[in-house]
């Protein structure tokens, strides 16, 4: 029996909120390469606003979280808090321009390699140790996202320059991944998330003004997409892994990134009539399966 098992109910109450955290996570940022493509201005543009228009509810939900009784501020603009704005920053810029300038198969596949450098840096870095289990269950989800993928995957020299973008993607969201974990050990998940995205938006303010300029909507459509690109896949999307990397492991709270390709796939079946097939059904349950192994026992 494991120890999640022999636990208190609290601490079963609060892993499956976690897990739930994490799903609610995987699934709005999900969507956001299909509205990255709808927007009607450039892709830092629309990193930009992605973040700007989220930070309104994301201040109310720290003054929210803030004022519940208890409930501490923690340490403000701290360097973890700094570092998260920055490497989202990255990963913003690189997984816009990657969406634009590669598949979305292809942007996703490379993308989904942010774990590895979870493991990686936090090995170097912060000198984590990961169990074999949890080893198991990245590698059978890596396995499981590059069959998912796999019948839209390619590789064209045309696409070169999208494909080495969406890998930097991916090592970026995986130093973000331990920035905010670390973050949260002194932070709210409600504060690191508003904090961070104050640092992200600078820095996306002027990468989008020096590269492309005007960065206005032309349309009440292209507001509406801006809109919901920053009330579910940064608010929704973001807000919800930062409450998630406080109360699980670093290295398993990543796999978030295998769990937004499935719910890829099944939103792109739902809203686009793109059937799923037998092989990507596999790779989903391989990804599940994985997941599942790769658990807290604890």
């Amino acid at each position: 029996m494991s120890q999640l098992s022999e636990a208190s109910p609290q601490s079963r109450s609060t892993f499956i909120v976690s897990m739930l955290a994490l799903l609610g996570a995987a699934l709005a940022m999900s969507i956001s390469p299909s509205l990255v493509r709808f927007a009607d201005v450039g892709p830092l543009s629309s990193a930009f606003w992605r973040v700007f228009l989220a930070v309104p509810v994301l201040w109310m939900w720290m003054r929210a979280e803030e004022s519940q009784p208890g409930q501490s501020k923690g340490k403000s603009w701290s360097l973890p808090i700094l570092l998260t704005g920055l490497f989202f920053a990255g990963d913003l810029l690189l997984w816009h321009l990657a969406i634009m300038k590669t598949s979305i198969a292809n942007a996703t596949f490379f993308a989904t390699m942010a774990p590895i450098w979870v493991v990686i840096f936090g090995w170097l870095v912060l000198k984590q140790r990961v169990s074999r289990s949890t080893l198991v269950g990245l590698g059978l989800c890596l396995v499981g996202g590059t069959t998912l993928i796999s019948q839209s995957l390619g590789l064209d020299a045309a696409r070169a320059v999208g494909d080495a973008l969406a890998i930097g993607t991916g090592v970026f969201f995986g130093l973000y991944f331990l920035a905010v974990g670390a973050a949260r050990k002194d932070t709210g998940a409600a504060r690191v998330t508003f904090e961070m995205s104050l640092i992200t938006i600078a820095i996306l303010l002027v990468a989008a003004l020096v590269v492309e300029g005007d960065i206005m909507p032309h349309s009440a459509k292209g507001w509406g997409v801006l809109l919901a690109l920053a009330l579910v896949s940064h608010a929704g999307g973001q807000g919800l892994l930062s409450v998630a990397l406080g109360r699980l492991p670093t290295v398993f709270s990543s796999l978030v990134i295998f769990l937004e390709a499935v719910a890829a796939a099944g939103f792109a079946w739902v809203l686009q009539n793109e059937p799923v097939s037998v092989l990507q059904a596999i790779g989903g349950a391989i990804i599940l399966g994985g997941i599942w192994i790769a658990r807290p026992r604890g």
